[in-house]
Protein backbone atom coordinates (compact mmCIF):
# COMPACT_ATOMS: atom_id res chain seq x y z
CA UNK A 1 0.00 0.00 0.00
CA UNK A 2 0.98 3.78 -0.53
CA UNK A 3 0.25 6.97 0.66
CA UNK A 4 2.46 10.10 -0.83
CA UNK A 5 3.13 12.68 1.87
CA UNK A 6 2.52 16.39 1.52
CA UNK A 7 5.01 19.12 0.61
CA UNK A 8 6.82 21.41 2.94
CA UNK A 9 6.40 23.84 -0.04
CA UNK A 10 2.50 24.05 -0.37
CA UNK A 11 -0.22 22.46 1.71
CA UNK A 12 -2.17 19.92 -0.12
CA UNK A 13 -0.16 18.63 -3.05
CA UNK A 14 0.73 14.61 -3.29
CA UNK A 15 4.27 15.53 -4.45
CA UNK A 16 7.37 18.04 -4.99
CA UNK A 17 10.89 18.83 -5.91
CA UNK A 18 13.46 20.30 -3.87
CA UNK A 19 16.51 19.60 -5.73
CA UNK A 20 14.42 17.54 -7.57
CA UNK A 21 13.68 15.57 -5.00
CA UNK A 22 10.19 13.78 -5.17
CA UNK A 23 9.15 11.95 -2.20
CA UNK A 24 6.63 9.10 -1.06
CA UNK A 25 5.52 6.81 1.75
CA UNK A 26 6.13 3.05 1.32
CA UNK A 27 3.90 0.55 3.25
CA UNK A 28 4.05 -2.83 2.21
CA UNK A 29 4.54 -6.11 3.36
CA UNK A 30 7.65 -6.85 1.77
CA UNK A 31 9.41 -3.36 3.73
CA UNK A 32 8.14 -4.56 7.28
CA UNK A 33 9.59 -8.18 6.82
CA UNK A 34 12.63 -6.16 7.00
CA UNK A 35 12.35 -4.91 10.67
CA UNK A 36 14.25 -7.87 12.39
CA UNK A 37 15.60 -7.47 16.00
CA UNK A 38 18.86 -6.81 14.50
CA UNK A 39 17.46 -3.92 11.92
CA UNK A 40 15.50 -2.30 14.80
CA UNK A 41 18.52 -2.36 17.36
CA UNK A 42 20.50 -0.56 14.39
CA UNK A 43 17.83 1.89 13.66
CA UNK A 44 17.62 2.48 17.35
CA UNK A 45 21.42 3.24 18.10
CA UNK A 46 21.60 5.23 15.11
CA UNK A 47 18.64 7.29 15.79
CA UNK A 48 20.27 8.02 19.58
CA UNK A 49 23.43 9.55 17.81
CA UNK A 50 20.99 11.62 15.51
CA UNK A 51 22.82 10.15 12.44
CA UNK A 52 20.59 9.42 9.59
CA UNK A 53 20.10 5.93 8.61
CA UNK A 54 18.73 4.71 5.10
CA UNK A 55 18.00 1.89 3.21
CA UNK A 56 20.23 2.60 0.07
CA UNK A 57 20.64 1.07 -3.99
CA UNK A 58 19.12 -1.78 -5.36
CA UNK A 59 16.85 -3.15 -2.32
CA UNK A 60 15.23 0.08 -2.42
CA UNK A 61 14.43 -0.81 -6.25
CA UNK A 62 13.77 -4.67 -5.23
CA UNK A 63 11.01 -2.90 -2.80
CA UNK A 64 9.26 -0.25 -5.11
CA UNK A 65 9.00 -3.44 -7.93
CA UNK A 66 7.57 -5.30 -4.49
CA UNK A 67 9.75 -7.91 -4.20
CA UNK A 68 12.06 -8.51 -0.72
CA UNK A 69 15.64 -8.09 -1.45
CA UNK A 70 18.20 -10.84 -0.99
CA UNK A 71 20.43 -8.32 -0.15
CA UNK A 72 20.02 -4.93 2.23
CA UNK A 73 22.82 -1.82 2.16
CA UNK A 74 22.39 0.91 3.90
CA UNK A 75 23.71 4.59 3.73
CA UNK A 76 24.22 7.39 6.36
CA UNK A 77 25.57 10.88 7.42
CA UNK A 78 27.69 9.38 9.80
CA UNK A 79 31.47 9.01 9.17
CA UNK A 80 33.30 5.71 9.29
CA UNK A 81 35.49 6.89 12.66
CA UNK A 82 31.82 7.74 14.12
CA UNK A 83 30.25 4.56 13.81
CA UNK A 84 33.43 2.74 14.71
CA UNK A 85 32.75 4.56 17.82
CA UNK A 86 29.43 3.96 18.62
CA UNK A 87 29.42 0.04 17.60
CA UNK A 88 32.55 0.00 20.21
CA UNK A 89 30.76 2.05 22.74
CA UNK A 90 27.40 -0.46 22.11
CA UNK A 91 29.34 -3.75 22.53
CA UNK A 92 28.43 -4.33 19.09
CA UNK A 93 31.42 -6.71 16.88
CA UNK A 94 32.15 -5.02 13.58
CA UNK A 95 33.85 -7.44 10.72
CA UNK A 96 35.50 -7.51 7.36
CA UNK A 97 37.33 -3.61 7.79
CA UNK A 98 38.24 -3.84 3.89
CA UNK A 99 35.69 -1.67 2.78
CA UNK A 100 36.14 0.92 5.26
CA UNK A 101 38.92 3.30 3.04
CA UNK A 102 35.56 3.78 0.95
CA UNK A 103 33.37 4.53 3.93
CA UNK A 104 31.95 1.03 5.24
CA UNK A 105 31.85 -0.55 8.01
CA UNK A 106 30.26 -4.00 8.65
CA UNK A 107 28.51 -4.25 12.01
CA UNK A 108 26.94 -7.47 13.40
CA UNK A 109 23.54 -7.75 15.65
CA UNK A 110 21.35 -10.20 16.39
CA UNK A 111 23.48 -13.06 14.34
CA UNK A 112 22.71 -10.51 10.83
CA UNK A 113 25.67 -8.58 8.82
CA UNK A 114 24.84 -4.87 8.49
CA UNK A 115 26.57 -3.45 5.90
CA UNK A 116 26.72 0.88 6.30
CA UNK A 117 27.80 3.10 3.85
CA UNK A 118 28.71 6.85 4.55
CA UNK A 119 27.23 8.87 1.90
CA UNK A 120 30.35 9.68 -0.39
CA UNK A 121 31.49 12.00 -3.57
CA UNK A 122 34.23 10.36 -6.22
CA UNK A 123 36.41 13.17 -6.25
CA UNK A 124 38.88 11.44 -8.62
CA UNK A 125 38.15 8.58 -11.20
CA UNK A 126 40.45 6.48 -13.68
CA UNK A 127 37.58 4.48 -15.06
CA UNK A 128 38.04 1.46 -12.80
CA UNK A 129 38.83 2.76 -8.92
CA UNK A 130 37.96 6.24 -7.51
CA UNK A 131 38.69 8.79 -4.62
CA UNK A 132 36.37 9.52 -2.64
CA UNK A 133 35.76 12.19 0.11
CA UNK A 134 32.65 11.66 2.28
CA UNK A 135 29.46 14.42 2.78
CA UNK A 136 26.30 14.66 4.59
CA UNK A 137 24.41 15.72 0.91
CA UNK A 138 21.96 12.54 0.14
CA UNK A 139 21.54 14.15 -3.46
CA UNK A 140 25.29 14.53 -3.77
CA UNK A 141 25.89 10.21 -2.93
CA UNK A 142 22.75 9.66 -5.51
CA UNK A 143 24.65 11.59 -8.17
CA UNK A 144 27.89 9.58 -8.17
CA UNK A 145 25.25 6.25 -8.32
CA UNK A 146 25.17 4.86 -11.85
CA UNK A 147 21.53 4.38 -13.04
CA UNK A 148 18.46 6.15 -11.86
CA UNK A 149 16.48 3.14 -10.81
CA UNK A 150 19.86 2.12 -8.24
CA UNK A 151 20.15 6.40 -6.76
CA UNK A 152 16.93 6.13 -4.91
CA UNK A 153 17.07 5.79 -0.81
CA UNK A 154 13.96 4.64 1.36
CA UNK A 155 13.85 6.16 4.68
CA UNK A 156 13.40 3.38 7.58
CA UNK A 157 10.06 5.37 8.36
CA UNK A 158 8.95 4.23 4.93
CA UNK A 159 9.72 7.91 3.09
CA UNK A 160 11.35 7.27 -0.63
CA UNK A 161 13.92 9.60 -1.26
CA UNK A 162 14.05 10.18 -5.37
CA UNK A 163 16.52 12.57 -6.89
CA UNK A 164 16.63 11.51 -10.40
CA UNK A 165 13.33 9.94 -11.20
CA UNK A 166 13.94 6.55 -10.49
CA UNK A 167 10.98 5.66 -9.77
CA UNK A 168 9.01 7.12 -12.21
CA UNK A 169 11.91 4.97 -14.29
CA UNK A 170 11.01 2.20 -12.48
CA UNK A 171 6.95 2.32 -13.29
CA UNK A 172 8.09 3.11 -17.39
CA UNK A 173 10.49 0.34 -17.33
CA UNK A 174 13.66 2.55 -18.31
CA UNK A 175 17.02 2.03 -18.04
CA UNK A 176 18.66 5.10 -17.88
CA UNK A 177 22.12 6.58 -16.46
CA UNK A 178 22.25 9.31 -13.65
CA UNK A 179 22.87 12.75 -15.53
CA UNK A 180 25.17 11.86 -18.55
CA UNK A 181 26.12 8.34 -19.86
CA UNK A 182 29.01 9.35 -20.75
CA UNK A 183 30.30 10.76 -17.59
CA UNK A 184 28.90 7.98 -15.55
CA UNK A 185 30.42 5.43 -18.10
CA UNK A 186 33.99 7.21 -17.73
CA UNK A 187 33.62 6.97 -14.08
CA UNK A 188 33.70 3.20 -14.23
CA UNK A 189 33.59 0.62 -17.13
CA UNK A 190 31.94 -1.89 -15.96
CA UNK A 191 28.76 0.45 -15.89
CA UNK A 192 28.25 -0.54 -19.78
CA UNK A 193 27.84 -4.02 -18.44
CA UNK A 194 25.79 -2.88 -15.74
CA UNK A 195 23.45 -1.06 -17.78
CA UNK A 196 22.89 -4.13 -19.95
CA UNK A 197 22.53 -6.49 -17.01
CA UNK A 198 19.75 -4.29 -15.31
CA UNK A 199 17.87 -3.22 -18.93
CA UNK A 200 17.68 -7.21 -19.05
CA UNK A 201 15.79 -7.04 -15.61
CA UNK A 202 13.32 -4.22 -15.83
CA UNK A 203 12.71 -3.29 -19.81
CA UNK A 204 9.80 -5.05 -20.77
CA UNK A 205 10.63 -4.48 -25.15
CA UNK A 206 14.22 -6.16 -26.32
CA UNK A 207 15.23 -2.90 -27.90
CA UNK A 208 13.83 0.23 -26.16
CA UNK A 209 17.43 1.98 -25.77
CA UNK A 210 18.01 5.39 -25.48
CA UNK A 211 19.77 6.84 -28.89
CA UNK A 212 22.23 8.67 -26.81
CA UNK A 213 22.94 6.01 -24.38
CA UNK A 214 24.37 3.53 -27.22
CA UNK A 215 26.58 5.99 -28.73
CA UNK A 216 28.03 6.66 -25.17
CA UNK A 217 28.74 3.04 -24.93
CA UNK A 218 30.29 2.25 -28.28
CA UNK A 219 32.26 5.59 -27.88
CA UNK A 220 33.50 4.15 -24.74
CA UNK A 221 33.75 0.53 -24.84
CA UNK A 222 37.28 0.19 -25.60
CA UNK A 223 37.15 1.15 -21.51
CA UNK A 224 36.08 -2.03 -20.83
CA UNK A 225 39.61 -3.55 -21.64
CA UNK A 226 41.37 -2.06 -18.28
CA UNK A 227 38.42 -3.86 -16.54
CA UNK A 228 39.18 -7.00 -14.37
CA UNK A 229 38.26 -10.34 -15.85
CA UNK A 230 36.79 -10.96 -12.26
CA UNK A 231 34.40 -8.03 -12.67
CA UNK A 232 33.24 -8.42 -16.31
CA UNK A 233 32.90 -12.34 -15.65
CA UNK A 234 30.24 -11.75 -12.90
CA UNK A 235 28.23 -9.09 -14.65
CA UNK A 236 27.91 -11.10 -18.11
CA UNK A 237 26.88 -13.69 -16.26
CA UNK A 238 23.87 -12.10 -14.72
CA UNK A 239 23.40 -11.02 -18.20
CA UNK A 240 22.76 -13.94 -20.36
CA UNK A 241 20.45 -15.62 -17.97
CA UNK A 242 18.34 -12.24 -17.89
CA UNK A 243 15.32 -11.62 -20.45
CA UNK A 244 16.30 -10.34 -23.78
CA UNK A 245 20.01 -11.83 -23.25
CA UNK A 246 20.04 -12.78 -27.14
CA UNK A 247 19.16 -9.04 -28.02
CA UNK A 248 21.66 -7.47 -25.67
CA UNK A 249 24.60 -9.77 -26.65
CA UNK A 250 23.60 -9.22 -30.31
CA UNK A 251 23.71 -5.42 -29.37
CA UNK A 252 26.98 -5.84 -27.51
CA UNK A 253 28.51 -7.38 -30.87
CA UNK A 254 27.55 -4.19 -33.16
CA UNK A 255 28.64 -2.03 -30.81
CA UNK A 256 31.69 -3.72 -31.08
CA UNK A 257 32.36 -4.69 -27.23
CA UNK A 258 32.89 -8.21 -27.30
CA UNK A 259 36.66 -8.00 -28.50
CA UNK A 260 37.13 -5.85 -24.84
CA UNK A 261 34.99 -8.42 -22.75
CA UNK A 262 36.97 -12.29 -23.70
CA UNK A 263 34.20 -12.84 -26.03
CA UNK A 264 35.39 -14.01 -29.52
CA UNK A 265 34.95 -10.47 -32.30
CA UNK A 266 33.63 -13.29 -34.99
CA UNK A 267 31.36 -15.08 -32.65
CA UNK A 268 28.52 -17.05 -33.63
CA UNK A 269 25.59 -14.36 -32.93
CA UNK A 270 23.13 -16.73 -35.29
CA UNK A 271 23.78 -20.02 -33.29
CA UNK A 272 23.92 -17.99 -30.07
CA UNK A 273 20.13 -16.06 -30.56
CA UNK A 274 18.85 -19.88 -31.64
CA UNK A 275 20.24 -21.73 -28.56
CA UNK A 276 19.21 -19.23 -26.22
CA UNK A 277 15.60 -19.32 -27.75
CA UNK A 278 16.09 -22.88 -27.04
CA UNK A 279 16.96 -22.66 -23.51
CA UNK A 280 15.52 -19.97 -21.76
CA UNK A 281 12.47 -21.29 -20.58
CA UNK A 282 15.06 -24.50 -18.94
CA UNK A 283 17.13 -22.20 -16.69
CA UNK A 284 20.10 -22.70 -18.59
CA UNK A 285 23.70 -22.04 -17.11
CA UNK A 286 25.39 -18.98 -18.07
CA UNK A 287 28.17 -20.86 -20.19
CA UNK A 288 25.37 -22.90 -22.61
CA UNK A 289 24.47 -19.76 -23.74
CA UNK A 290 27.95 -18.27 -24.29
CA UNK A 291 29.22 -21.36 -25.60
CA UNK A 292 27.24 -20.80 -28.67
CA UNK A 293 29.06 -17.80 -29.60
CA UNK A 294 32.27 -20.39 -29.82
CA UNK A 295 33.34 -21.69 -33.08
CA UNK A 296 36.78 -23.36 -31.75
CA UNK A 297 38.03 -24.55 -28.56
CA UNK A 298 40.55 -22.38 -28.84
CA UNK A 299 38.10 -19.12 -28.17
CA UNK A 300 37.22 -20.97 -25.08
CA UNK A 301 40.98 -20.80 -23.79
CA UNK A 302 41.21 -17.17 -25.01
CA UNK A 303 38.13 -16.79 -22.90
CA UNK A 304 39.04 -18.45 -20.18
CA UNK A 305 42.78 -16.43 -20.30
CA UNK A 306 40.27 -13.04 -19.97
CA UNK A 307 37.58 -13.73 -17.76
CA UNK A 308 39.15 -16.28 -14.98
CA UNK A 309 36.33 -18.38 -15.27
CA UNK A 310 35.48 -21.02 -12.67
CA UNK A 311 36.98 -24.68 -14.10
CA UNK A 312 33.51 -26.20 -13.67
CA UNK A 313 32.21 -23.34 -16.46
CA UNK A 314 35.51 -23.50 -18.51
CA UNK A 315 35.05 -27.38 -19.03
CA UNK A 316 31.46 -26.94 -19.68
CA UNK A 317 31.99 -24.84 -22.23
CA UNK A 318 34.74 -27.13 -23.73
CA UNK A 319 32.22 -29.98 -23.50
CA UNK A 320 29.60 -27.77 -25.39
CA UNK A 321 31.47 -27.16 -28.31
CA UNK A 322 32.91 -30.02 -28.63
CA UNK A 323 29.55 -32.18 -28.43
CA UNK A 324 27.04 -30.46 -29.77
CA UNK A 325 27.03 -31.69 -33.20
CA UNK A 326 28.62 -35.30 -32.39
CA UNK A 327 26.39 -36.73 -29.36
CA UNK A 328 22.62 -35.90 -30.82
CA UNK A 329 19.45 -38.19 -30.18
CA UNK A 330 19.38 -41.18 -32.44
CA UNK A 331 17.34 -40.55 -36.27
CA UNK A 332 16.22 -44.51 -35.85
CA UNK A 333 14.74 -43.74 -32.53
CA UNK A 334 14.28 -39.74 -31.59
CA UNK A 335 12.60 -40.61 -28.34
CA UNK A 336 15.15 -42.81 -26.96
CA UNK A 337 17.63 -41.24 -24.19
CA UNK A 338 20.42 -44.14 -25.17
CA UNK A 339 23.03 -42.05 -26.99
CA UNK A 340 22.78 -39.85 -23.81
CA UNK A 341 22.65 -42.39 -20.67
CA UNK A 342 25.39 -44.43 -23.01
CA UNK A 343 28.12 -41.60 -22.70
CA UNK A 344 27.47 -40.43 -18.96
CA UNK A 345 27.87 -44.43 -18.27
CA UNK A 346 31.42 -44.51 -20.03
CA UNK A 347 32.47 -41.17 -19.12
CA UNK A 348 32.41 -41.92 -14.85
CA UNK A 349 32.67 -38.47 -14.74
CA UNK A 350 30.41 -36.67 -11.58
CA UNK A 351 29.08 -34.12 -13.67
CA UNK A 352 28.78 -35.94 -17.09
CA UNK A 353 24.36 -35.74 -16.01
CA UNK A 354 24.64 -31.97 -15.58
CA UNK A 355 26.82 -31.23 -18.86
CA UNK A 356 24.65 -33.37 -20.73
CA UNK A 357 21.24 -31.70 -19.31
CA UNK A 358 23.05 -28.77 -20.58
CA UNK A 359 23.67 -29.98 -23.94
CA UNK A 360 20.03 -30.65 -24.19
CA UNK A 361 19.08 -27.28 -23.47
CA UNK A 362 21.51 -25.90 -26.18
CA UNK A 363 19.82 -28.21 -28.69
CA UNK A 364 16.23 -27.94 -28.02
CA UNK A 365 15.28 -31.35 -26.75
CA UNK A 366 12.79 -30.43 -24.06
CA UNK A 367 11.34 -34.00 -24.04
CA UNK A 368 14.39 -35.61 -23.71
CA UNK A 369 15.90 -32.98 -21.16
CA UNK A 370 12.44 -33.99 -18.91
CA UNK A 371 13.14 -37.64 -19.27
CA UNK A 372 17.30 -37.41 -18.17
CA UNK A 373 16.61 -34.52 -15.41
CA UNK A 374 14.32 -37.69 -13.82
CA UNK A 375 17.13 -40.58 -14.45
CA UNK A 376 19.07 -41.99 -11.88
CA UNK A 377 22.78 -43.23 -13.29
CA UNK A 378 22.33 -46.76 -12.39
CA UNK A 379 25.68 -48.50 -10.37
CA UNK A 380 27.62 -50.87 -12.54
CA UNK A 381 27.13 -54.19 -10.44
CA UNK A 382 30.71 -55.78 -11.09
CA UNK A 383 34.27 -54.85 -9.78
CA UNK A 384 37.40 -56.43 -9.98
CA UNK A 385 37.23 -57.92 -6.83
CA UNK A 386 34.31 -59.91 -8.06
CA UNK A 387 36.44 -61.15 -10.98
CA UNK A 388 39.47 -61.65 -8.66
CA UNK A 389 37.45 -64.38 -6.45
CA UNK A 390 36.49 -65.98 -10.00
CA UNK A 391 40.26 -66.66 -10.19
CA UNK A 392 40.73 -63.60 -13.07
CA UNK A 393 44.42 -62.01 -11.85
CA UNK A 394 45.94 -60.27 -14.79
CA UNK A 395 45.30 -56.77 -14.15
CA UNK A 396 45.26 -56.33 -18.26
CA UNK A 397 42.58 -59.43 -18.35
CA UNK A 398 40.45 -57.65 -15.45
CA UNK A 399 40.25 -54.36 -17.11
CA UNK A 400 39.20 -56.03 -21.12
CA UNK A 401 36.82 -58.57 -19.07
CA UNK A 402 34.95 -55.56 -17.42
CA UNK A 403 34.92 -53.57 -20.45
CA UNK A 404 33.26 -56.74 -21.70
CA UNK A 405 30.94 -56.76 -19.34
CA UNK A 406 30.07 -53.16 -19.25
CA UNK A 407 29.34 -53.22 -22.94
CA UNK A 408 26.76 -56.36 -22.26
CA UNK A 409 25.44 -54.46 -19.24
CA UNK A 410 24.77 -51.33 -21.81
CA UNK A 411 22.73 -53.53 -24.29
CA UNK A 412 20.63 -54.79 -21.54
CA UNK A 413 19.86 -51.64 -20.75
CA UNK A 414 21.60 -51.43 -17.44
CA UNK A 415 18.82 -54.38 -16.40
CA UNK A 416 21.59 -56.84 -15.59
CA UNK A 417 22.88 -58.01 -11.89
CA UNK A 418 26.13 -58.50 -11.13
CA UNK A 419 25.10 -62.86 -11.06
CA UNK A 420 23.88 -62.19 -14.61
CA UNK A 421 27.14 -60.76 -15.52
CA UNK A 422 29.14 -63.07 -14.06
CA UNK A 423 27.67 -65.82 -15.66
CA UNK A 424 29.30 -64.72 -18.73
CA UNK A 425 32.78 -64.89 -17.18
CA UNK A 426 31.80 -68.53 -16.03
CA UNK A 427 30.98 -69.64 -19.42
Amino acid sequence: MWSRISSPLGVGRTSFYWRSLFTMQLKTSEFQSLFTDGLSGLAELFGKQQHELRIAGGAVRDLLSGKRPEDVDFATTATPEEMKQMFQTAGIRMINNKGEKHGTITARLHNENFEVTTLRVDVQTDGRHAEVEFTTDWQKDAERRDLTINSMFLGLDGTLYDYFKGYEDLQNRKVRFVGSAEKRIQEDYLRILRYFRFYGRVALAPDDHEPATLVAIKENGRGLAAISGERICVELKKMVVGNHAAHLLELMYSLELAQYIGLPPDGNVEEMKRVWQNAKDHSPKPMTILAALFRRPEEVEKMDLRLKVSREEKTLALFLVKYRRELRKSEDNPNSLKPFTDFIIDSRELDSQSKVCELLKYQGEEKLLAELSRWSIPRFPVSGHDLRRMGVTSGKEIGATLQELRDIWKKSRYQMDKDELLSYVKS
